[in-house]
């Protein structure tokens, strides 16, 4: 199988936890984020992760990608069940998270931004939902206070760093990326249970974090 995914996107950590949680030998192929053309003919729009089972066929949908994974890997399905507070929290931090993260992106070396037409193409996709790079990149300290005050509160729901609720679950598909994707914010420190968390999910799923890069 091959896994068509973005370096940077939340969504594809999520197929890609899935994955390596389960040791499966899946081929991750990165794609350039302008291109436009492969996407849509698999799946028929651009977005990403798409699934290429072994028979040839197409999927998309990050959640549906993890739980088919899940499945074929017979090992018992994912607890589905996401406790309210989680989702609240997941909820509040994605409207804001990508002022963080997005004019960052551009900035380390990722794959899928190896042309210019690919980091042109994307800051101007994302400029039109976030505003302006360079002026998100100026708010740093007002995005970080509000992090700071919602990973504090994350804190207090972490139950163990083998899962937010004691195991792996679909609560670590859902929130494991936004964590992931935030440690390429440099200056930003996490509490010392979700650090722990972050450091363990990682290297459960074989999922890299971004610390090594951050801006």
């Amino acid at each position: 199988m091959k896994l068509y995914i973005y370096e940077h996107c939340p969504f594809c950590i999520r197929a890609r936890m899935a994955a390596g949680f389960h040791h499966m030998n899946i081929e991750n192929i990165i794609l350039q984020n302008d291109d436009e053309a492969t996407p849509i003919r698999m799946i028929g729009s651009k977005q990403v992760p798409i699934l290429q089972k072994d028979d040839g066929s197409y999927m998309g949908e990050s959640l549906e990608i993890v739980r088919y994974l899940d499945e074929l890997s017979g090992k018992g399905r994912l607890k589905e069940e996401i406790r309210p507070e989680i989702q609240t929290w997941f909820d509040n931090v994605s409207k804001y998270v990508t002022r963080l993260v997005h004019p960052r992106d551009v900035l380390v070396d990722m794959p899928e931004f190896a042309t210019q037409a690919a980091i042109d193409y994307f800051v101007r996709k994302k400029e039109k939902n976030i505003g302006s790079f360079q002026e998100n990149l100026d708010k740093t300290d007002e995005y970080m206070q509000k992090i700071r005050a919602d990973l504090a509160d994350l804190e207090k729901w972490v139950v163990s760093p083998e899962g937010l609720n004691g195991t792996f679950s679909m609560e670590d598909i859902l929130v494991f990326p936004i964590l992931c994707i935030l440690t390429i914010v440099r200056g930003l420190t996490f509490p010392t249970k979700t650090q722990a968390y972050i450091d363990r999910i990682s290297k459960m799923t074989n999922i890299p974090l971004f610390t090594d890069r951050a801006i």
